[in-house]
């Protein structure tokens, strides 16, 4: 008899317990669930992405390029080989024309406001920084974009830059072209530092 009545005194302690802790969630008839909440912290932001979810367009034109390569089963070297060499293939043949743009471009350019950047998952990039350039024609004729976009540091140094360039897009329309940091390791943020419109 007496044990019984110690079980049903550790039950009703316990209980207690837990009663206690709720009603000390908080004052002045605070919530206690978001009391507690209030001292859960999530860590550092993924800076791999910037806005947004990346356009359909991005993942039609590299799924056949990084369909061979599993996530699951490939290193991160091997992933950001086979992004890299998808995206390179992608820019070639506008590098070297944006590139001249932007040499004699006086200023950031006229074009700046056409251009948003979103961050491309680690897991498809194998961990490199990498961005969709989201390209959109607000003028009323078919134009051409030269792009740069730097890559910065916590302290907005910048420490690589990479040149894009998307040629005779009609007016109102969309191009979608990728940039990406060769520099693994390290915590960068992609800035659109000039676009040229001509």
């Amino acid at each position: 008899m007496r044990r019984g009545l110690r079980v049903s005194l550790a039950v009703a302690g316990a209980v207690a317990g837990i009663t206690v802790v709720a009603a000390c969630g908080g004052t002045s008839g605070e919530d206690p669930v978001q009391a507690a909440m209030s001292t859960f912290t999530v860590g550092p932001p993924e800076t791999a992405s910037f806005s947004g979810e990346p356009p359909s367009a991005f993942a039609s034109a590299h799924e056949s390029a990084l369909a061979s390569v599993s996530a699951a089963q490939a290193s991160a070297s091997e992933r950001a080989a086979s992004f890299e060499a998808s995206v390179n293939a992608q820019l070639e043949a506008t590098r070297a024309k944006a590139a001249e743009v932007l040499a004699s471009a006086p200023d950031s350019g006229n074009g700046t406001s056409d251009v948003t950047l979103t961050g491309v998952p680690n897991a498809t990039s194998g961990d490199l920084t990498a961005a969709i350039v989201t390209v959109t024609n607000s003028t009323l004729d078919t134009r051409s974009y030269a792009i740069q976009v730097d890559f910065t540091d916590n302290s907005g140094k910048s420490v690589d830059s990479q040149v894009v360039g998307v040629e005779n897009l009609a007016a109102g329309a969309t191009a979608n072209p990728v940039v990406f940091s060769k520099l693994r390791g390290q915590n960068l943020i992609p800035v659109v530092v000039r676009a040229y419109r001509y």
